[in-house]
């Protein structure tokens, strides 16, 4: 139940704090936008690609090849919708450079589902905690990584409504909720994980209804747009994670990375100067250390997952789809915009104890938009699609570059250990006396009652028969 208006939520000044400092840096990046006539760092590098990420898969939309000439690695519902929400006409032979002014309707649904989400975000958020409703939905609305969807026109908008719909409050029907995540995986494969950490807590028919949904929804998108087999997706995710891999990191690759994995590629690629810049030693240290920090965040994610099937009703079904997806992310370079999924779970969590808050309020500051440049960089002169004019651009290494990864991956580990604490101090109170349906469960500590089952009218402390 929400709480009254009037009340106070602690730390509620705290996050209206830091909204506000989103609201202030989201000012000066339009401003500078407005001045300058193109997106400043991190948005994306190329000021003419605004869109495109849209654009360039609505090409193969409207032409058959997505998967043997495009090599998408994708489910066909992408092409579906983006087939039904723009104009064929726009797509006639027509370069990409003038499909973003040809398809008005295309940028319509791009900035429609962009203030739908923002509705959604706030009435689910007004009904978890009326208090901390205004400034969390603002920072998910208006934070950074929502903006880098929306500028990339990313198919991710649509891919968040679903997430809200599918695990957030607002619809009651189990079916509905599966649709709508099987709508979810469907956009995006790697939110399969947020779905089968479910059966940490032992959902089974929770999980078996999203599964069925993710199937139904892939085939009915597969017979509308009539390519798309799993084994041409397979293949074509092989043929990825092979040149993924296979391919250089460059500077570039840490721009706006939402983990340390872009780094940790940068400090032992053989094509960024990093060894001649700050010495072979210096630099194979960097490297041990971010690989430490990477594989401790996912071990403590990975513990608090075992301690979770452990005592799975001290764990809420939002924390732990949390945890799933950020044990996940803080070591794959997942693109920044999937952050605001990651976002939405976390900004359910309620203000309270010692190692929450501060989980949250690293939420909103890797949230702020803009960047702070550490040196001079290099010049470009660069045509801005914004713009619609040629801009001279200077690039550098940013603080964001290293502290969002960092704050990603503490937000994780924090999270992990309210996790292990809650579960450690559950045990240690309860004991595993009243939970006769995990009687098979091994205890973790030692002098632990093991489950005695107690038949109905028993009074307390006589032991019924087994």
């Amino acid at each position: 139940m929400s709480a009254a208006p009037r009340d106070r939520a602690p730390g509620q000044w705290i996050e209206h704090v830091l909204a506000g400092a989103i609201l202030v840096c989201g000012l000066l990046v339009a401003y500078h936008t407005v001045s300058e006539g193109y997106f400043p760092a991190p948005f994306f590098y190329d000021s003419d690609d605004t869109f495109r990420d849209w654009f360039s898969t609505a090409i193969w939309a409207h032409e058959k090849g997505a998967y043997d000439t495009w090599f998408s690695v994708y489910p066909p519902l992408s092409f579906v919708i983006l087939k039904f929400t723009g104009l064929p006409a726009c797509y006639e032979f027509a370069p990409l450079s003038t499909i973003r002014d040809c398809d008005w309707l295309g940028l319509v649904v791009i900035h429609v589902f962009y203030v739908l989400n923002a509705v959604l975000v706030s009435v689910i958020f007004m009904r978890i905690d009326r208090r901390t409703a205004l400034p969390r939905a603002f920072a998910f609305t208006a934070g950074m990584p929502m903006l880098f969807g929306l500028e990339r026109g990313n198919i991710i908008l649509l891919t968040i409504t679903c997430v809200m719909l599918g695990w957030g409050p607002l619809i009651r029907s189990a079916r509905w909720r599966w649709a709508y995540i099987g709508l979810t995986v469907n956009f995006k494969v790697y939110l399969i994980a947020a779905v089968l950490v479910q059966l940490v807590k032992r959902r089974w028919l929770w999980v078996e209804g999203a599964v069925i949904g993710t199937i139904l929804v892939y085939v009915i998108s597969y017979i509308i747009f009539g390519e798309g087999t799993p084994g041409e997706i397979v293949f074509n995710l092989f043929n990825f994670a092979q040149g993924f891999y296979s391919t250089e990191a460059t500077v570039l690759s840490i721009w706006y990375a939402s983990s340390l994995n872009a780094l940790y590629n940068v400090l032992t690629s053989s094509s960024a100067p990093v060894t001649f810049l700050l010495g072979e030693q210096l630099t194979n240290q960097l490297t041990l250390a971010v690989l430490l920090i990477m594989r401790s965040g996912q071990l403590l994610a990975l513990l608090a997952i075992v301690a979770a099937w452990i005592r799975p009703e001290v764990v809420s079904p939002h924390r732990l789809t949390m945890l799933g997806l950020g044990f996940v992310m803080i070591v794959q370079e997942n693109p920044p915009y999937a952050l605001p999924i990651l976002f939405f779970f976390i900004f359910m969590e309620r203000w309270k104890g010692w190692l929450v808050p501060p989980a949250i309020a690293l939420t909103y500051l890797i949230s702020l938009p803009g960047e702070l440049a550490l040196g001079p960089g290099f010049w470009t002169f660069e045509f801005s699609y914004i713009g619609n004019r040629f801009v001279a651009i200077e690039r550098s290494l940013a603080l964001g570059m290293f502290l969002r990864p960092l704050g990603l991956m503490l937000i994780v580990a924090l999270f992990s250990l309210d996790t292990l604490v809650a579960v450690w101090r559950d045990v240690r109170q309860e004991g595993w006396a009243q939970r006769w349906r995990f009687r098979n469960d091994a205890p973790i500590l030692p002098r632990v009652r093991p489950p005695v089952f107690r038949a109905p009218g028993t009074a307390k402390g006589a032991q019924g028969a087994v």
